[in-house]
């Protein structure tokens, strides 16, 4: 295993020893330690969805504790949120999870516009509160996207001075692309890809659903003889785009869906050659209990893949 993270490492030989260190420390950590396989909970819905949509169904986790105690409990790799929520476990919980900052996010209470995120929080916040990674959200497709390149460009440059890595929520979406584009396999792919060449080191991305948006890609798709049929065959592109599979990529889980098909969806994941699911609210919208357990499923089919 260790093996696997000097695999890992290696991919990233430009980067300062401190930005390699805190990569070491999220691919070292938890149940999936070493075997570069990852399972990250993030909680940034209460901002981005509102706390009711959020957290009313399981009103425990109206209480930052209660995620990062999920987070630890169950094994996970690393623990993300926004800046008040880390701000208020950082002291308590250092040292027994890394932490990654979530630097900017957007709401729901505004329609008609392309989506842009605010920047809520900075580099120089994750080193004070001692996290380990910067978390950044961009939108392809959006007609603000060129914006937030230059901006996350910045924040990548900022981060890696201070030693810190940069994971990127990559969500398709804005005035270029249809609502089923937004999850279309060429789509999410060329996301991926943006992601990697703006330097993040982990990216993270949507599940890819069988349609093309594009029509020069069918017409690529078609010569280059690429599989899209089932999942773990789109995976598979998505990973390949990211630099023949040598950046770390890995899923969201989107909204609460039932236990077998998470399971499900996270097998496709795993023989696609994904590295791993950061799941939220099919986590914490469940009872403790039962997530924990869910949890402990995803990561024995993540460590049985690896």
């Amino acid at each position: 295993m260790i093996n696997r993270t000097e695999e890992i490492l290696s991919w990233y030989e430009s980067d300062t020893h401190s930005v390699r260190e805190n990569l070491k420390k999220l691919i070292n950590h938890g149940t999936l330690a070493g075997t570069g396989k990852f399972v990250i909970l993030p909680v940034d819905q209460g901002f981005e969805h509102g706390p009711a949509r959020s957290f009313a169904i399981n009103p425990p986790a109206y209480d930052p504790n209660y995620h990062i105690e999920l987070a630890i409990d169950s094994g996970c790799n690393a623990y993300a949120a926004p800046l008040g929520f880390i701000e208020f476990v950082a002291k308590k919980y250092r040292g027994k999870i890394p932490l990654i900052l979530k630097l900017n996010n957007s709401d729901v209470l505004s329609r008609g516009h392309d989506p842009q995120s605010a920047i809520t929080a900075s580099v120089k916040d994750a080193v004070r509160l001692g996290c380990s990674a910067v978390g950044y959200t961009i939108y392809p497709g959006s007609a603000l996207r060129n914006q937030q390149y230059e901006s996350l460009r910045d924040i990548i440059a900022e981060a890696k001075e201070a030693g810190l890595p940069s994971v990127v929520w990559a969500y398709p979406r804005g005035q270029g692309l249809s609502k089923e584009g937004e999850t279309a396999v060429d789509v999410i792919a060329y996301a991926a890809h943006i992601s990697c060449q703006l330097g993040a080191h982990i990216i993270k991305v949507k599940p890819p659903r069988g349609h093309i948006e594009h029509p020069a890609a069918i017409d690529a798709f078609n010569k280059g003889s690429i599989a899209i049929t089932t999942l773990k065959d789109r995976i598979a592109e998505v990973v390949r785009s990211c630099f023949a599979g040598k950046r770390i990529v890995i899923f969201s889980g989107g909204e609460t869906k039932s236990r077998d098909e998470i399971l499900l969806e996270v097998s496709e994941i795993a023989i696609g050659g994904g590295f791993g699911s950061i799941m939220g609210r099919n986590a914490f919208q469940r009872p403790r209990i039962e997530s924990l357990a869910l949890l402990r499923d995803v990561m024995e089919i993540y460590k049985k893949k690896s």
